[in-house]
Order: structure tokens, then C-alpha cells, then sequence
């Protein structure tokens, strides 16, 4: 059966176990004896073997096995958490994120066996366990599989018995021949009913990947319900079959078992049952099920070479998981949408401009602009995905950098439950790596110089996210010797970045900024850390892609701070409309400080730039006529509206024609056709049906 369309939800369940491994083997080495943490590691280790064997990805099975393996004797007290164990069992999850990357851009796992990590892990539990791996006391689970019941769970066993029945399952006549002939083929039968745990969401898809564990192993006689209602999920929790198979019961209970989300597998051989079908049942039954069995006949096992691959180039998740009480709210404003749009039909067709249907026209205007508005705000709450999807994975990073460059230091996270944007999400996760390897390479001091000057030998890092109007403001700072203000001085002289003489002008922060420009860097040798000039340059663009922007700042000897600010959704914006000649602009909301009417008079040159005095602060001004290309007009205004944008503690003034008024915009990409987009965000397409082009304020900028 063809698995490729379960593919999605297997990437995304795996990164899910993969990045719980992560965390909970970061607890583990600071807390060894750490029972929870331990049951925790074992069942996600557990359910990724099993939903990796399902889905024919043998490699990644066997490596999830062998670390199971070792996760089983450290719970069972025969092995102890150390230093080099925690290094082999980090090789090992960085191995399985390795397959997960060929699988979510090839469609299979590749060929890399990963022997050294198989055979560490082996050598550890000879060294460790003294061989005893082999004749440990079965787990819970293990014991479960075998079918063996541990003296500890007897009385909850006995009160599944209650609870997990073997379901009936009716045979007609043609179903009668076919479990006979399979007996006389030497093949055991055996009834099987399956129970889903109640937590499960995607029940068919379970469903699937039961049936995909065991079809190279039998053949499926019957299913109760038909698959064709299972593949609908038309059924509870529990299905049944009839399976004719050369294997033991054990070892196809196992197989069932290692597919996750399964509470219970109730087996037995099946008995032929003395009653018939009802005669004027008969013909019906015999024409269903051989259709049934038809559809059902055994299938050549599908190899990975026959799998089909998706188009090459890893791609996002594209997936969001959805509380169900929002989806509630969208359907509640669905159907005021559609009442709303009933009203305005029925006013259409009683004459809109006349009399009383004028008032109760405008009324069902203000009801329609009020329901679009919550359903505007009801679909952003869906789209929005915690920050902490993106974060949880950066103190694995951070405790391997403390192995790397030999510094100890800690990394402290607030407001991991922040929400952003879905496509923010994926893509913020590359900036805020690149900050937080800064910190660490070229933020903290080494050990000996820590305590040389009085501080803490371990240096600190703090990753801080919070909600700031409609924006998401998140900070990555350290404690270490700050930015060398005068080192970045000299370089970007050496370099030719500036002169001499621009230098004696610029303050501290202007040399800061020459940070983010390409290709610049401070670091005296060239690490695999950091050091090439690729960082920040990379950082700033990034952010400012996704319509946000970068800041830093510094006190010397006491650490830097970087400050990105994002915006809350890509997708529907509060902008101000306005005019420049005779077409019509979007200007982002967010990025707006003020709006000014200045005297032609009031505007000054410095340095051979037009700049205003505004209430003590010297502004640049832009004219968006001349960076757009418009004519000038006939006669040029005594007065000017500006409008101010702010970007971090920079302000710029924007000279334009008119003022149209605020518009809830929704964005629209350009395309790839078009190629000088530079200036623009995207578009936007106005009631009349006009087309409007929103500025990229942080290019102006």
C-alpha cells in the first residue's frame, strides 16, 4: 500500500519526538536519576521505532532500536547516565534528524547506516551493563509485546479485560471457503481486534499504519468495519479482522503494538462458527464481500526505490494544529457571514437607496464590516503557532558550543508561549541561531578572563520574547565584554567601510550598526562557529524579509543586546493609504511614528541631505516622488505632509501628495516576474478593484 500519503504526518510527528528526546536527554544529564524523565525518553525512543518500521524506514528503525536498547537498561537501573554515554546518545538523535531531513526532501531515508553510533551504543552496553542487556526483566512495554503480563500490572490488566473485548465478527459462506482453504494451506486464523487510544485525532491514519505493519504477513480475510468506512473514519476507537497468516500471534501482536497511539490488541484463533448467514442474507453478503476482498488482495511489499519521492527541496511545515474551541469561533462567524450576506440581499432586492431599506442597507454594512472584522482576527488566531516550537531547541545548541569552544554557560529562556505567525515561525528560527552562536563565540568572555575580572565563570545568555502592540519583540543578550567599539572602528577603516574623517562623526551606535553589513567582521581567526563575516549580514536581511527589524546595543564589559522586532501576522495589515501623484500607496501602520505638515521653509540641508527639526530631533526626509519616479508637480506646495517612520532608534520622513485615510489591507505577493522589489512589500487590492503597492519601510529606511 502506498504510505506516501501518511509521509506528512510522520515528518511532523517525528520532529515532535525527536525535539522531546532532546530535551528530556539535556534533563537527564543533569539529572541522571531522574525517573520521569527516563519513562518519557523510553516511550517517545519507542513510538518513533514503531513509526518508523511502519512506514518501511528500516535504517532509522534499526538506529532507534539499538538507542532504545540503552534507554531500556538505564530504566531498568542497569546503566548510568555519564558524560560519554549522553555524547553517543546525542550522536545517535543527531543521526535520526539527519534521516528525517533526506526523508522530508527525498521521500526516503537514503543509505547511510550509521555503523560507528550502532556499534558505540553496543560497546557502551557491554561495557556498562556487563552483558546483561540480554536478560534484563522486561519492560512494561516489552513485556506487553511478548505477551507477558509483569506481576506489578495484574490487577490493571484484569480491569482491561473489562474494559478491551474481542469483537464478534459475522462470516457468510464465501468467507466460510476462504478461512477453510487458507487452514488447508497450513496458515493459522486468527480473529483480531484493535483499540485506538481515545486521544487519537487521525483515526483512519492509525488505522493504515496497523494494516501497513502486517500486510506483508497475511492475508486479510475480513474487516469489521469494511475498509472503505475505516478509510472514511466512519467507527469508534476499535476495529476487527480475520487474518490468515504463517505467523505466531506474538509476533503479529508486536507488530501492531509498535505503531503509536494503540491501547489494546486482543488476539485469538478463530473458530469457525456452527450458525450460517441467513439465507436471504446470503447473496448480498457473497456479492459485498467479494468486492471487498478483491479491493483487499495482498500487494507485492512496496521497497523504497518504489515509493513516490516528493519534489526535492526540504520545505516548511505546512501543517498547524488547531484547538478545537477556534475552530468553533470560525464557524460561529461563518454562519453570521452568511446571515449577513442574506440581509444585504434581501435590502438589494427591495430597493437599497429608498426610505427605510437606505437605514437597514447601511446597517447590514456596519453588521458585515463588524463579522469580517472578528473573522479576520479568529483566522490570525489560527494561523498563530507558540515561539516556543522555534526555541526549545537552542539549549541542545548552547550545550554543545559549551563542549566546543570550552566555555561554561547557560542559556535562560522567557516567554516561550509568545505567538507568531505560522510563516514567521518558519523562517525565525536561522536569525536566532546565528545571534545566540555570536553570543557564545564572540559575546562571552573565556573562563579564566571571567573570573580574572570578577565575574561569574559561567557566562549567561538570555533568549527573551514578548508581545509589544502588534508586534513580537524578541531579545537575545549575554553578559559578556560587549561590543568593542573602537575594534570595529579600526577594522572598518582598515577595510575601507569608512574614512578617517566620516569616523570622527559617528557616535558609538553607528559603528554597531557596520556589524550588519556584509561580509564585516571582528573575530581575529576564522572558527566553524563564527568569524566569516556571514552572520549578521544574514541575520538583517532575514528579519527584514519578514517585514520586522534588527537592533543592537552594547555596554562595554557588561554585554550586548540584539533586539528583533517582528510583526504578528505576514498576512492582513492596518495601513495607511496614501497618494503620490496620481497612484495610490500602502504604508505598513506599524512602522509609523507620526504625521507632520511642515513649511517649505522648515526644510534644512545637512551634509547636501534634506532633513527637518522636529520637536529637538534632526529627521531626514525622502521624497517619494523622486525615489518612485513620478513627474514633479506644476508648481511646487508651500507646505508638505510628512510622514514619519520609525525603524529601532532610527526616524525618517516621507514626503507625499495626500492623505486617503487608514484600510485594512490584505497583502499579496508580487511574484517572481516581478524583479525590482526592493521598494515594495507587495500589493494590496483596493474596494474599487485598484491595485496598490505596499513600501518596504525598512528599504526607505
Amino acid at each position: 500500500m502506498d504510505t506516501s500519503q501518511y509521509l506528512d504526518l510522520f515528518i511532523d510527528e517525528t520532529k515532535e519526538h525527536l525535539q522531546t528526546l532532546n530535551e528530556h536527554v539535556l534533563v537527564l544529564e543533569k539529572e541522571p536519576e531522574n525517573a520521569d524523565t527516563i519513562n518519557e525518553i523510553f516511550r517517545a525512543a519507542h513510538t518513533l521505532k514503531g513509526m518508523s518500521g511502519t512506514m518501511g524506514f528500516t535504517r532509522m528503525q534499526r538506529l532507534t532500536h539499538d538507542l532504545e536498547n540503552v534507554f531500556s537498561e538505564i530504566r531498568n537501573g542497569n546503566m548510568k547516565a555519564n558524560a560519554k554515554l549522553i555524547d553517543v546518545l546525542f550522536r545517535g538523535l543527531d543521526a535520526l534528524e539527519s534521516y528525517l531531513d533526506v526523508i522530508s526532501s527525498e521521500g526516503n531515508e537514503g543509505t547511510e547506516d550509521n555503523e560507528d553510533i550502532i556499534q558505540d551504543l553496543n560497546a557502551l552496553l557491554e561495557e556498562q551493563s556487563g552483558g546483561s542487556a540480554e536478560a534484563s526483566p522486561a519492560s512494561p512495554e516489552e513485556a506487553e509485546e511478548s505477551g507477558q503480563t509483569p506481576q506489578s500490572e495484574k490487577e490493571e490488566s484484569a480491569a482491561d479485560d473489562e474494559k478491551y473485548k474481542f469483537r464478534q465478527i459475522p462470516v457468510n459462506e464465501y468467507e466460510i471457503n476462504a478461512i477453510r482453504t487458507a487452514k488447508q494451506e497450513g496458515k493459522n486464523i486468527y480473529g483480531i481486534t484493535v483499540f485506538l487510544q481515545e486521544s487519537c485525532i487521525l483515526k483512519s491514519a492509525r488505522a493504515f499504519l496497523v494494516f501497513k505493519s502486517v500486510e506483508n504477513k497475511g492475508e486479510l480475510i475480513k474487516s469489521v468495519p469494511s475498509t472503505e468506512k475505516i478509510e472514511d473514519e466512519e467507527f469508534d476507537f476499535d476495529f476487527s479482522w480475520i487474518l490468515a497468516t504463517t505467523e505466531s500471534a506474538e509476533s503479529i501482536k508486536k507488530l501492531i503494538l509498535n505503531v503509536s497511539e494503540i491501547a489494546e490488541v486482543y488476539m485469538d484463533v478463530f473458530e469457525i462458527p456452527e450458525e450460517k448467514p441467513e439465507p436471504e442474507k446470503k447473496q448480498a453478503q457473497t456479492q459485498t464481500q467479494r468486492k471487498t476482498i478483491k479491493k483487499e488482495e495482498k500487494k507485492p511489499a512496496e521497497t523504497a526505490e518504489d515509493k513516490p519521492k516528493k519534489a526535492k527541496g526540504k520545505m516548511g511545515s505546512r501543517s498547524v494544529r488547531v484547538d478545537i474551541d477556534k475552530l468553533d469561533v470560525l464557524m460561529n462567524l461563518v454562519s453570521e457571514l452568511i446571515i449577513a450576506k442574506n440581509g444585504l440581499v434581501s435590502v438589494s432586492t427591495n430597493g437599497a437607496g429608498q426610505g427605510e431599506n437606505a437605514q437597514s442597507f447601511h446597517e447590514q454594512i456596519e453588521y458585515l464590516e463588524r463579522v469580517t472584522t472578528n473573522l479576520h482576527e479568529s483566522v490570525m488566531k489560527v494561523r498563530m503557532v507558540p515561539i516556543d516550537s522555534v526555541v526549545n531547541r537552542f539549549p541542545r545548541m548552547i550545550r554543545d558550543l559549551n563542549r566546543k569552544l570550552n566555555k561554561k554557560m547557560e542559556l535562560y529562556m522567557t516567554g516561550e508561549e509568545t505567538e507568531l505567525d505560522r510563516t514567521v515561525i518558519d523562517e525565525i528560527g536561522d536569525p536566532l541561531m546565528h545571534l545566540l552562536r555570536n553570543s557564545a563565540d564572540h559575546g562571552l568572555e573565556s573562563n579564566e578572563e571571567r573570573v580574572r575580572l570578577g565575574k561569574p565563570e559561567i557566562g549567561s545568555i538570555f533568549l527573551d520574547a514578548y508581545q509589544d502592540g502588534n508586534n513580537v519583540v524578541i531579545e537575545v543578550r549575554d553578559d559578556g565584554a560587549g561590543i568593542d567599539v573602537e575594534k570595529v572602528k579600526s577594522k572598518a577603516i582598515d577595510r575601507g567601510v569608512i574614512t578617517e574623517k566620516q569616523a570622527e562623526t559617528m557616535s558609538s551606535k553607528d559603528f554597531i550598526d557596520l556589524l550588519f553589513l556584509p561580509s564585516f567582521s571582528t573575530a581575529d581567526k576564522i572558527t566553524d562557529v563564527s568569524g566569516r563575516g556571514v552572520g549578521l549580514d544574514v541575520v538583517k536581511t532575514k528579519i527584514e524579509a519578514l517585514g520586522g527589524s534588527i537592533s543592537a546595543k552594547s555596554v562595554e564589559g557588561e554585554g550586548s543586546t540584539f533586539t528583533i522586532q517582528l510583526p504578528l501576522t505576514l498576512a492582513i495589515i492596518q495601513a495607511l493609504m496614501v497618494e503620490v501623484g496620481t497612484e495610490k500607496y500602502a504604508i505598513p501602520l506599524g512602522n509609523i511614528n507620526g504625521i507632520e505638515d511642515i513649511a517649505k521653509d522648515e526644510i534644512c540641508f545637512v551634509q547636501s541631505k534634506e532633513v527637518i527639526h522636529l520637536r529637538g530631533s534632526v529627521i531626514p526626509i525622502l521624497r517619494l516622488r523622486e525615489i518612485l519616479d513620478i513627474a514633479p508637480p506644476e508648481k511646487e506646495p508651500e507646505n508638505f505632509i510628512v510622514v514619519v517612520m520609525k525603524k529601532g532608534d532610527q526616524r525618517v520622513g516621507l514626503i507625499i501628495d495626500n492623505l486617503l485615510g487608514q484600510q485594512e489591507t490584505v497583502i499579496k505577493s508580487l511574484g517572481r516576474h516581478i524583479t525590482n522589489d526592493k521598494l515594495f512589500s507587495g500589493a494590496t487590492i483596493l474596494g474599487d478593484g485598484e491595485v496598490a503597492l505596499i513600501l518596504d519601510t525598512n528599504s526607505l529606511i
